[in-house]
């Protein structure tokens, strides 16, 4: 299942303008030069802004997602030719022989159940060469991020954003269920210039750091390094794998 932020056109493309100034984004294209690795494959690629700015820098990308929409608005994007766009997932993927996997935005936490997340880490490791790297981030459960978007509810914070049709969007979120290891949310789009308004429900799995080891071993990994996220301190943990 696609959330409707990323399957629904209209709500699509308000997402980069709801997620302006990724600043995440320029950590994990450091570490494709720390690295020195020119073949990338991005794993929930979304609306191709890594994808975009590693190819705009010279590196051979290939981004694949299982939203049609939120790819029709990666094409549209500078350096887009030279992206090799998958509708799909991890899970059917040709074969690639990447150096590097990423996973940026915490799409670790969309995959729900252990049998989803452990085929998504198996794809990604036959999709790199031996000894290629998957770097990815989620969440550190122990910060319990959830109490602060719960306050975010109460106070309805939330945001305006010009919108494509000439009006406006007002945009706020609300959480709405908290069963750990499972914690749901809806975002809420109200459209000026129609009155129209449409949500999004998603849910995320907050896995310990343990675990997430565990099933990267399980896949054939090495766990070399578990970062901080530098633009969000104490709040993620960001996982370097190594392919065995």
């Amino acid at each position: 299942m696609v959330d409707d932020l990323f399957g629904v056109p209209r709500l699509v493309r308000l997402y980069d303008l709801l997620e302006v100034g990724r600043g995440d984004l320029e950590h994990y294209a450091a570490m494709v030069g720390e690295f020195g690795l020119r073949r990338v494959l991005d794993v929930g690629c979304g609306t191709g802004e890594l994808a975009c700015l590693l190819a705009a820098r010279g590196v051979e990308v290939v981004g694949v997602d299982p939203a049609a929409a939120s790819l029709e608005v990666a094409r549209g994007k500078e350096f887009a030719e030279r992206v090799r766009w998958i509708h799909g997932d991890a899970t059917s993927l040709p074969e690639l022989d990447v150096e590097l996997a990423v996973m940026t935005g915490n799409v670790a936490q969309v995959f729900l159940t252990d049998e989803d997340w452990a085929a998504t880490v198996r794809g990604v490791h036959d999709a790199l060469v031996a000894g290629g790297r998957f770097v990815f981030e989620t969440r550190d459960p122990a910060r319990r991020i959830w109490e602060e978007w719960a306050e975010w509810s109460r106070e309805k914070t939330g945001q305006v954003v010009a919108a494509d049709d000439g009006g406006t969007v007002e945009v706020w979120s609300e959480l709405t269920d908290v069963d750990l290891p499972f914690v749901s949310f809806r975002a809420n789009y109200v459209f000026s210039s129609d009155g129209a308004v449409l949500t999004s429900d998603s849910t995320l799995r907050f896995r310990e750091r343990d675990e997430v080891e565990q099933s990267l071993v399980a896949a054939g990994f090495a766990v070399d390094d578990v970062r901080e996220a530098p633009d969000r301190p104490g709040k993620e943990f960001v996982f370097v794998a190594r392919k065995l």
